[in-house]
């Protein structure tokens, strides 16, 4: 058996083996774990009962099964899906090609929003007004942005004061900007249901956890009750940050140094 193994079949496991990696990711963050659990037990029966038994009935019926769970599971995943794709294309690795021919001056373009978002969070933070901002980095988060109020505008330190001013119909939710623009407001972020977080961290920090686990975005929070600036990425989240700290954080010139409340 082990004589004929060769390069195709080394890929070929390890194609297998990163498929259902992959699969475990999807489930995890859905939260299905148990599902996927389920899934390879069903998949192993098929295999021995099929293939090493050769019980031609019952593998007859658990091929069929096979062929329509895969539709059934297409459709109770497809946001989840969805969103897998989605971070595929934008993968930094596949962006770095662009960034090639991408001018230095383009680059120092993209981050024009730094300062307007900078100004704005020390000012809500002194007045006590709480706000979520949301940087889109390589992962498209046009998912999330068709969840609340669309609009293109520049990136203003009063209209970021104006959107989450207390009586404003969209201060609820959260703001995207991407390409150094405003892409939407009032949207609905992922909330981390198991996040260990301090009590006196409320829905916003979950909100921005929960986005932080399922995308690349650097999140900004500012703290309706304390009046304290968060920032949130790939899964932590720091705390009381100064305006110089998030400065350095929104160019990419320091890395986020919080805890893992996961």
């Amino acid at each position: 058996m082990w004589i004929h193994f060769g390069i195709k079949d080394l890929i070929d496991v390890l194609l297998v083996a990163f498929f259902l990696y992959q699969t475990y990711r999807l489930m995890k963050n859905s939260g299905s774990i148990p599902l996927f659990s389920g899934i390879i037990s069903f998949i192993i029966v098929w295999l021995i009962a099929s293939q090493m038994l050769e019980m031609r009935l019952m593998g007859a019926i658990l091929d069929k099964i096979i062929g329509v769970g895969f539709i059934v599971l297409v459709v109770l995943f497809q946001d989840e899906i969805r969103r897998s794709l989605l971070a595929l294309g934008s993968h930094k690795r596949w962006k770095f090609i662009g960034r090639l021919f991408t001018k230095k001056e383009d680059q120092k373009e993209k981050t024009r929003y730094i300062t307007p978002v900078v100004l704005a969070c020390m000012s809500m933070g002194r007045k006590k007004t709480g706000a979520l901002i949301v940087i889109q980095k390589d992962v498209d988060l046009s998912v999330y942005i068709h969840t609340g109020e669309i609009f293109v505008a520049e990136v203003n330190a009063r209209l970021i004061e104006n959107i989450f001013f207390k009586n404003s119909p969209l201060h609820d939710g959260a703001m995207i900007i991407a390409d150094n623009r405003i892409r939407a407001a009032g949207c609905i972020l992922p909330v981390a249901q198991k996040a260990n977080l301090p009590k006196e961290l409320g829905l916003r920090h979950r909100s921005a956890l929960g986005m932080s686990l399922e995308t690349d975005a650097l999140i900004v929070i500012v703290s309706e009750e304390r009046g304290k600036i968060s920032v949130a990425q790939n899964g932590k989240i720091s705390v009381n940050v100064t305006a110089e700290e998030l400065q350095q954080l929104l160019s990419g010139e320091r890395e986020i140094t919080g805890y893992t409340p996961i």
